[in-house]
């Protein structure tokens, strides 16, 4: 598998037992034991996915994610925290995180999140050899889908999209004008293994209409449904 998992955590224990789990699981692990000594890492490295422990010394969790946001919007972030708090869990989706974990937690489910998240992103990503005399461009409004390169661009300048938001875009624009359920959208999106976290699917919503819309609070490409899901609006596009 050969890939690189960075573990943000101050208790011993904890990253003893994430590394061997990790380790028997086929990951290469490095850890840090702060925010900062994460965001110093992260300067001259590069992991395929981060865990991160919001109770941290230093700057927090929380904090941390918001920074490394600031420069790297495609690395994977997996929040483990012993906080129970919903308001926490949805301030990391809103600043860049794509999942979580409640301690105490299962190293086996850690271990199979991981993978479902990096299965995700290396679909999403992974680009195939490029046909040269073609490119599959989508335009809408001031809003370009550039399939061949992965990138999304407003009023010519580019989108910074996290794995999951250009997956749910995508997604969105290949259902133009139908009403998807909340569950048909995390399904396609996110996959079986996150079935009932439908939150999750309104908190990436707001996401991404904060990114394309002209006006998020007055949204012209999605559309909330009321009682039953979201609508990618082509018929009347954002003027």
């Amino acid at each position: 598998m050969n890939k690189k998992i960075l573990i943000v955590d101050d208790e011993p224990s904890i990253v003893t037992l994430l590394t061997y789990n990790l380790n028997e699981a086929g990951f290469q692990v490095e850890s840090v034991g702060s925010g900062l000594q994460a965001l110093a890492w992260l300067r001259t490295k590069q992991a395929d996915l981060i865990v991160m422990d919001l109770m941290l010394p230093g700057i927090d969790g929380l904090e941390a994610i918001r920074r490394i946001r600031g420069t790297q919007e495609e690395t994977p972030i997996i929040i483990l925290t012993a906080k129970n708090n919903e308001l926490d869990k949805i301030i990391g989706f809103e600043i860049g995180a794509d999942d979580y974990l409640t301690k105490p937690f299962s190293p086996r489910e850690l271990v199979a999140r991981i993978k479902a998240i990096l299965r995700r992103t290396e679909n999403g990503q992974k680009k195939v050899a490029p046909i040269e005399t073609s490119q599959e461009i989508r335009y809408l409004g001031n809003l370009s889908l550039n399939l061949d390169r992965y990138e999304v661009q407003k009023n010519h300048q580019k989108v910074a999209l996290t794995p999951n938001e250009y997956k749910l875009l995508v997604y969105l624009w290949d259902h133009a004008d139908r009403v998807l359920s909340r569950e048909q959208i995390l399904n396609a999106v996110w996959g079986y293994d996150y079935a009932g976290q439908t939150r999750m699917v309104d908190i990436h919503i707001s996401h991404l209409r904060d990114k394309i819309e002209d006006d998020p609070k007055n949204a012209k490409l999605i559309l909330t449904v009321r009682g039953f899901g979201y609508e990618f609006n082509t018929k009347k596009t954002a003027e």
